[in-house]
């Protein structure tokens, strides 16, 4: 049997986060919720909420069934611009 929606719900906000560059206090902002409570939400101690889904949706630009599809689904549905950036070096600059 494969991963349960729970933990794939994890590994789908996990997985935005990365992407996005947000932190689990940023996340915490927008559900109106404090860090430690995300934390528990990632760590399976507490389940995430429907109305969880639903902002974490609305925050992220996809669609919910999106967010629960997993985190590849997720992952490609996030817009460009919700991407984060990454630096780009000079060729032979010093760090």
């Amino acid at each position: 049997m494969g991963m349960g929606l729970e933990e794939s719900l994890r590994l789908t906000v996990a997985a935005l986060m990365q992407a996005t560059g947000e932190s689990q206090r940023a996340i915490a902002s927008v559900l109106g919720l404090t860090q430690t409570q995300i934390s528990r939400r990632q760590t399976g101690a507490v389940s995430w909420t429907l109305d969880d889904v639903d902002a974490l949706a609305a925050h992220y630009g996809v669609a919910a069934l999106d967010l629960l599809a997993g985190p590849t689904r997720a992952c490609e549905a996030l817009p460009a611009t919700r991407r984060r950036t990454t630096p780009t070096t000079k060729k032979g600059a010093v760090r």
